[in-house]
């Protein structure tokens, strides 16, 4: 796939106007439709004025090759990590909601049991035997206290996601750390929770946890590997339509 085609049509041709004649010669031509410039995404020249314009060094960093590809993997990560966080601050705001209302919940929950066993028996699922069941039953157990600091527990989780998914929208290197300590910090829950029970859902969080974790840190060269942040950085500058112009207009003044 031609990820700069299909982002400079969602989101138009990032044209630029340098002030430095030499590199302005490099991505500009006159046609008999007037002037064009050429894109520093795509790298097809787009007719009409460009879109910005200033010194080189104030051009906006458009992100091309592997750097969009990424882009686009590390959003959806970022959506995905937003979703789970809603998931887990409605479930928190749920948790200390309920702190008074233990008695009645588990005198519906009881008088439902009763209903619910001949159809899990049906599926060949023994509910008594059941860690979801024994769960909901040990929570009708718990102290107010203990419930309301669960659920502020779960918010602080919901939080780290919402950090997370707006340090990996926007690229930043500190939100891929994180997102990579955080992951891992939870990983092996994960692994426990299948030990227990097997499901999709589960199987497929995990999956996608430990692909992203592989993935930040071999593609984003953290903690060291590949290089690290300076070759990272050296790699995907060197990407740069603009930064590869500019090197070409140098070297022709050097002759």
């Amino acid at each position: 796939m031609n990820w700069e085609l299909l982002s400079c049509g969602m989101r138009g041709h990032e044209t630029y106007d340098p002030d430095e004649p030499r590199l302005r010669d490099r991505l500009h031509v006159t046609t008999a439709a007037g002037e064009t410039w050429r894109c520093l995404r795509c790298g097809t020249f787009v007719p009409g004025p460009a879109r910005r314009t200033g010194p080189a060094d104030h051009a906006p960093e458009v992100p091309r090759g592997r750097l969009l590809r990424d882009l686009v993997i590390m959003r959806l990560l970022a959506v995905e990590r937003l979703v789970r966080g809603l998931f887990l601050l409605a479930a928190g705001i749920l948790i200390i909601g309920l702190r008074h209302s233990q008695e009645s919940l588990q005198a519906r929950f009881d008088d439902e049991m009763p209903l619910l066993r001949p159809l899990a028996e049906q599926v060949g699922w023994n509910i008594d035997d059941s860690k979801m069941v024994q769960w909901i039953e040990r929570s009708f157990t718990l102290s107010t206290t203990t419930i309301v600091w669960i659920g502020i527990a779960v918010i602080v989780y919901a939080a780290s996601q919402f950090v997370e998914a707006g340090g990996l929208w926007f690229m930043k290197r500190w939100g891929e750390y994180f997102a990579v300590v955080v992951t891992s910090v939870f990983l092996p829950v994960e692994i426990y929770e299948l030990t227990e029970r097997v499901t999709v859902v589960r199987l497929l969080l995990l999956t996608v946890n430990v692909a992203a974790v592989v993935w930040l840190v071999w593609s984003k060269r953290l903690f060291g590997v590949r290089g690290g942040g300076a070759a990272y950085h050296a790699e995907h500058h060197a990407e740069s339509l603009l930064t590869v112009e500019r090197a070409a207009a140098t070297a022709s003044v050097g002759r």
